[in-house]
Parts: structure tokens; sequence; C-alpha cells
């Protein structure tokens, strides 16, 4: 059985463009795509990384930075990323798929081995992952995929999110999949903390996050980044506005959704006139 880690990357991600190809620590010489892929590397289970990346010319450089790690690369679709991630297990013969993605530079490969290890305990599963009942913080998903149900999910999903999100299509069919959600252990168990990337705000928690660690254990643990932000709670407003973006919206959740950020900007007559407009034209 070939267990390999496939992981999205591009620049052109809409909210925070070539975030993967800051750097961290902060002035560093070394991206987050690269702490990403030295994370990965600490899974006991992973037979090989595989970096998913676009044929524009402008990631490039990603493909760059794999060759630099010594990890595989594969080029695909920029928009249709369950295509990306099907082509990528197929041409290297993967069975099974793990899913972290680019933007995620506190992964922890003891968490990667904990969602490994339940799959494998029972592969009739199709679908393991943390993130059916989200229990840990936002940044330590996991996903676990069975090829076969990937395949399958390539060949039906025709939902353009679905064919962006990858695996929206397998949770959203628990009837066709047998699906397994991974809760957190109580070290873990923190969902409203965030350490991702998604706006500079992220960024920042970053930069002080491996500011206090990375100097001492360049393999920090998760663990070690819930226990600093536990104590020092003050991290956790700097991006405290950061709003983790779904995958998918029916129109009234994305007007509500709406509502709320502009809320929480502190457009609080912006969300009420919106709420209002709404309901007035249902």
């Amino acid at each position: 059985m070939k267990i390999a880690m496939i992981t999205q990357a591009r620049t052109s991600s809409t909210r925070l463009p070539s975030k993967v190809l800051m750097h961290l620590p902060y002035k560093s010489n070394i991206t987050v795509l690269e702490q990403d892929i030295r994370r990965m590397k600490e899974s006991k289970y992973l037979n090989e990384i595989i970096i998913a990346t676009t044929n524009k010319v402008e990631d490039d450089e990603i493909v760059k930075i794999a060759q630099k790690e010594k990890v595989k690369f594969f080029r695909g679709s920029e928009e249709d990323v369950l295509s990306r991630y099907y082509f990528a297990a197929k041409e290297n013969l993967v069975d099974v798929i793990v899913r972290v993605t680019s933007d995620c530079p506190c992964i922890d490969g003891e968490i990667i081995d904990l969602v490994i290890g339940e799959y494998l305990k029972d592969e009739s599963c199709d679908y393991v992952s943390t993130v059916l009942e989200r229990t840990f913080p936002i940044g330590l998903d996991v996903e676990v995929i069975k090829f076969s149900a990937l395949k399958k999910t390539y060949e039906e999903a025709y939902k353009s999110y679905q064919r962006e999100h990858v695996t929206d299509y397998i949770y959203e069919n628990p009837q066709i999949y047998k699906l397994k959600n991974v809760l957190a252990a109580t070290k873990y168990r923190y969902p409203r903390l965030r350490v991702t990337l998604d706006t500079m705000d992220d960024y920042m928690l970053l930069c002080a996050v491996y500011d206090e660690l990375y100097k001492v254990n360049r393999n920090f643990s998760a663990e070690e980044v819930i226990k600093l932000l536990l104590k020092k709670p003050w991290l956790n407003y700097i991006n405290k506005a950061s709003v983790q973006k779904k995958d998918s919206y029916d129109l009234n959740s994305e007007i509500i959704e709406g509502a709320n950020i502009l809320k929480l900007q502190g457009m609080k007559r912006a969300s009420e006139i919106l709420l209002k407009q709404y309901k007035g034209g249902k």
C-alpha cells in the first residue's frame, strides 16, 4: 500500500497572493511551503510527498521548492483542484491520499499519523479526517482519502466548488461514502485557535509563533503552539478578525456570513442594512 501526502500550492491565492512563498520566520530565507514540507516529512507513515501545483508560469517557483526539498511535484488545472489531486495520485500509483494544505506551517507529524492510523484500523473507510466535526485548531486539519473514493469523486462531482475544494462531494454524500471523523485529544482540543495562513493578520501571528518557538526547536510540536497561545492569549487578537473561508455557501448563508463579517469589522450599520434589504427582497 502506497500512502502519499498530496498538498496543493499555487501563487495566485485570492485572499493573500503568493502566501506560500512568504518567509517564515520573518526575514528568513525559508518559505511557508518549505516549512510545510519539512513538517510533513516527520510523518512515519508517508511513503512520499507530492506538491500539486498549476501549469502557470508563475508557479515555476513552487516546482523549484519541491525540487529543492527533494519531493515530487505534479502540474495540472488551476481551478479544478480535484482533477489535480486525482491525476497526481493516478500518475504516482497512490493507494491512500493524505491531504494537508500548503498554508498550514504548524501542521504536526503526530497528528498526520494519528489520522492515517485511524484509517489503517478500518481500511473499509473511504474518508477519514478531522474536519467533519472540528475539534482541532484551524490549521492542523488532516484528511485521508482512499484512491477509489477520489476516483469516484473525480468522475461524479460537477459543481464548481466541489471541483475546487476536492473533498466536499465526499462528505456531502455519506450515503455513498464511508466516513470517519477523528476527535482531538484534550491537549489539542482548541478549535477556536487559528494557525493557518489566509490573511496578513494570520501571517503576523505565525511570525510571532515562529519567533517564540523555532529558534528553540525547529520541529516544534502543535502542542507547543497551543501552549504558547494559551500562555500568551493576547497573540490570538492579532488574527481575531480573520474569518475562515468556507468551501461553499447557499445564497442565504452567504449573505448572513457577509453581514457577520461586516459587523466584525465594526460596520454594524452596513451589516444591518444588508440583512434588512435581503429579508425585504425575499
